[in-house]
């Protein structure tokens, strides 16, 4: 008899739960899942628990382009009837939740919720918008000169635009002009990288921020005066202004689906680790795996890996000198998330609370690059009403000087730099904690622009995909993330090889999204 084929998934976290139960759902097949997380599923999508108090890692806006994502996304979580969500329920909320599952009573807290989205950034001790609009306000806090620099810097990148553009740096300046690229994009996006934007790949912002410019912000004014809300399929993903929560953080999600795999009888292996792979013939023919009873040997015929690719291509067997060479010189950004737990909300200067879900720093004076309010992006995620829930965000790189600092010392800083900014107000901190989440962002410089040779090869082995956002060294959404997952199973179900559609996926312009 044919033994029954084995799919081995390397993490779980939106491309590997979407692919196991994907497989699960479309052949007959055994998955095994590795998770190296003891605890949670998610990956950088997971919800970690404090006292209680959720901590949303990096901030995860429910939304896609994508009806496939998003119907799947309530096929686990219904969204909320209308009128549940304390916002008015427009038009363009009916767009965004078109053949969406609508929750019942019996779903009880399982539901994503229809939230609203503010953001703003922080520049110079003022508040503006995000992404920056041309508003009387705008206009009037920037002030006439630099208001004219902006319009004489923009005016000149339209007429005298830089052809190749090669660096971020080219790119933010042909769509933004010199005076508003320093001053609203360069020191946060340094933050981020941690090198300057004339180092980074221009690839970056095509993947991310193509469809802003200062005509689409534009656009964006015009058609919210005309229209109210905006938050259906053709808003570029930087304006949206609506999205979809689940009730307990987006690890409410994956945990929902992690139970709905292993239902269907899907091996989820928590606190587990590859540490080797075997090839024969040009092909994965299995895995070793560790864990706290030893090492185990699973044979596979299909190998999805959302692991970085550092790490994938360290594992694989006789691997070309030069592709080893790409691999071992990728870089990546680690992640921290400092969780304070204020005594209150925090207010705005006229005394009402701040609504944020989350702002933009672009304060050199300090080292936070973004803050998040969880407390407003749902309720849940904090334990007693009243108190404020706020995360305050670090990039660094493994070893560096921030990233050496005890969780002690992160939380005083954390606590002295939210009253710096002008966000806590004197008001006491109650509690704090530390997550720290490597390789978080792959980097986009170094040996980044000899990546196509790490993915030639990666496609010459026809049963090995590589899926997520490290899986691809490609700065992923959840929903990116979660289409690559798709599109490798619908290759292994009707038995495709050729890999193009796979890497395709957030590089072509349907698929554009932006944080």
């Amino acid at each position: 008899m044919q033994r029954e084929k084995t799919a081995v998934i390397i993490g779980a976290g939106p491309a590997g739960l979407t692919a196991a139960y994907e497989l699960l759902s479309q052949a007959q097949m055994r998955v095994v899942v590795i998770e190296r997380d003891p605890r949670y599923v998610g990956g950088i999508s997971r919800t970690v628990n404090f006292k209680g108090n959720r901590i949303d890692i990096g901030g995860h806006r429910f939304f896609s382009k994508s009806d496939r994502v998003m119907r799947w996304w309530s096929e686990f979580l219904p969204v909320s009837a209308p009128g549940d969500t304390g916002i008015t329920y427009q038009r363009t909320t009916r767009a965004l939740t078109k053949g969406m599952k609508v929750a019942t009573d019996a779903d009880g807290d399982n539901i994503l919720h229809v939230r609203p989205r503010k953001t703003r950034i922080l520049y110079n001790g003022r508040f503006f918008d995000y992404p920056i609009g041309l508003s009387l306000l705008t206009l009037r806090t920037l002030g006439a000169q630099k208001v004219l620099r902006v319009a004489g810097t923009y005016l000149a990148a339209v007429f005298f635009p830089i052809r190749p553009e090669k660096t971020l740096e080219d790119f933010f300046l042909n769509r933004f002009g010199r005076e508003m690229y320093e001053t609203f994009f360069k020191t946060y996006t340094e933050k981020v990288w941690g090198v300057p934007c004339r180092e980074l790949s221009a690839q970056w912002g095509a993947q991310r921020i193509k469809g802003l410019s200062v005509v689409s912000t534009i656009s964006h004014a015009i058609r919210k005066v005309a229209g109210g809300t905006l938050s259906g399929k053709g808003v570029e993903t930087s304006l949206i202004e609506q999205f979809l929560y689940p009730t307990y953080g987006p690890g409410h999600l994956w945990e929902r689906v992690a139970e709905n795999v292993s239902a269907m009888g899907g091996d989820i292996r928590m606190g587990s680790d590859v540490t080797a792979i075997d090839m024969s013939g040009g092909r994965i023919t299995g895995i070793t795996l560790r864990d706290a009873h030893g090492e185990t040997t699973i044979q596979c015929d299909y190998l999805l890996s959302t692991t970085d690719v550092k790490c994938l291509v360290e594992m694989l067997p006789h691997v070309p000198a030069t592709v080893r060479n790409v691999a071992e010189k990728l870089q990546y950004r680690d992640f921290i998330t400092v969780g304070l737990l204020l005594e209150k909300i925090p207010l705005e200067k006229d005394g009402t609370p701040i609504t944020d879900t989350w702002m933009y720093i672009h304060e050199n004076s300090v080292k936070a690059g973004r803050v998040q309010f969880f407390h407003n992006w749902e309720p849940h995620l904090v334990a007693k009403p009243g108190r404020g829930w706020i995360g305050l965000e670090y990039f660094c790189n493994e070893g560096d000087t921030l990233s050496e600092r005890s969780d002690v010392e992160l939380i005083s800083l954390a606590s002295e730099e939210l009253q710096t900014i002008g966000l806590r107000q004197g008001i006491k901190v109650l509690d704090g904690t530390v997550i720290r989440q490597s390789k978080a962002y792959p980097g986009y410089f170094g040996a980044y622009e000899q990546f196509p040779e790490v993915q030639k090869y990666l496609d010459s082995i026809p049963n090995i995909f590589p899926i997520g956002r490290n899986g691809m060294h490609r700065y992923n959404n959840q929903d990116h993330s979660m289409l690559t997952a798709m599109e490798s199973v619908d290759m292994i179900v009707q038995g495709r090889s050729e890999k193009s559609a796979l890497w395709n996926i957030n590089a072509e312009e349907e698929y554009h999204e932006s944080k």
